[in-house]
């Protein structure tokens, strides 16, 4: 003989099959009353949970905290209503479906073989109609007390996550929308403040610039910034200026008095994500974000002409005041900044 020969097939098992004990019903399945005394129990967990979570945003309303903390049992009294009502909350959501699973939905056991890892058309129907058993076996369409009352209690659970964005603070409101430029401010170098004439910029040359209220040799009777306040206005107000030959320059309708002299001004803060910029091309006339690469057109427009920005840099009208300097003629037109939820 040249070996053994053994005989396979592709309905040979790997292993000796040994068979699935005798499935036992339990009381659920052969006892009305405690079907139903079962599905009564789960709903009461879900109930529960529901009711939990809103007990969770009246303690967020009801104990103080700060200066004036309540206590209990010589903690705060808020972190303990909050940690424990939204933990119950989730305890009971999920000990409501381990009791269902237990007592209500199939439990009839299933052999399901590996099979290679692409599927064929046979196998995504089966899955299909696995899934189908399932929803059938977990009786959900037919029992809608239990139904209704898991839906109730995960909606319940949206609460205490809604009333928990208030301690992100307050809303922005229309504080996105404009920035501390107004009709008459003077543009002032970045550095050092000082005022800036057209006659002081070359063609081809890039200022990094601020509005004059934040230097206050310059600015007389202008409000003053403090602290964060003054980050926050500084950051959005940052621009930059730009001289290129005027017959270069491309404006859209109604910005052609924008510009002096070919100089032109526009947001210093990217539109993707916020990067400040002023890598400036002379010959090109574009502006390059450093972070990802963005690149605008300054002199058409500021337009996207590479990168993942989604809009156009914000222009800054411009004008010369009596004394020969240059000043903004109005804020901003359109929200400087990066992109969010309710730009277009």
């Amino acid at each position: 003989m040249h070996g053994h020969e053994v005989a396979t097939s592709e309905h040979d098992e790997p292993i000796a099959n040994p068979g699935l004990p005798e499935h036992l019903p339990r009381p659920t399945d052969v006892d009305p009353e405690a079907e139903k005394r079962a599905e009564r129990q789960v709903a009461t967990l879900f109930g529960l949970s529901a009711l939990f979570a809103v007990l969770t945003c009246v303690a967020y309303f009801t104990f103080d905290i700060g200066e004036h903390t309540d206590t209990f049992l010589g903690m705060g009294a808020s972190n303990v209503a909050l940690g424990g009502f939204l933990g119950l909350a989730l305890l009971c959501i999920g000990a409501g479906a381990i009791q269902w699973s237990r007592k209500l939905m199939s439990d009839h056991e299933i052999v399901e073989y590996r099979h290679p890892a692409s599927s064929s058309e046979e196998d995504r129907s089966e899955a299909v109609a696995a899934l189908e058993q399932g929803l059938e076996d977990s009786g959900i369409a037919r029992r809608p007390l239990v139904r209704n009352s898991l839906l109730g209690a995960m909606a319940a659970l949206g609460l205490p996550a809604i009333v928990f964005l208030r301690d992100l603070g307050p809303l922005p409101g229309d504080k996105l929308a404009h920035t501390v430029w107004k009709k008459g401010m003077r543009v002032v170098q970045d550095v050092d403040g000082a005022r800036i004439k057209p006659e002081d910029m070359q063609i081809g040359q890039l200022v990094n610039a601020e509005p004059e209220v934040f230097f206050e040799n310059n600015a007389e009777g202008e409000p003053e910034f403090e602290g964060a306040e003054l980050q926050a206005a500084k950051a959005k107000a940052a621009v930059i200026l730009v001289r290129m030959h005027p017959d270069d320059i491309k404006p859209w309708k109604g910005r052609e008095n924008w510009g002096v002299e070919g100089i032109l001004c526009f947001s210093k803060i990217c539109t993707h994500v916020g990067c400040p910029i002023s890598l400036w091309e002379q010959q090109t006339h574009h502006l390059l974000c450093p972070c990802h690469q963005s690149t605008f057109d300054l002199a058409d427009n500021g337009k996207v002409v590479f990168g993942p920005a989604g809009r156009h840099l914000p222009q800054l009208p411009l004008a010369v005041d009596s004394d020969g300097y240059l000043i903004a003629t109005s804020d901003f037109t359109e929200p400087v900044g990066p992109s969010y939820w309710e730009r277009g």
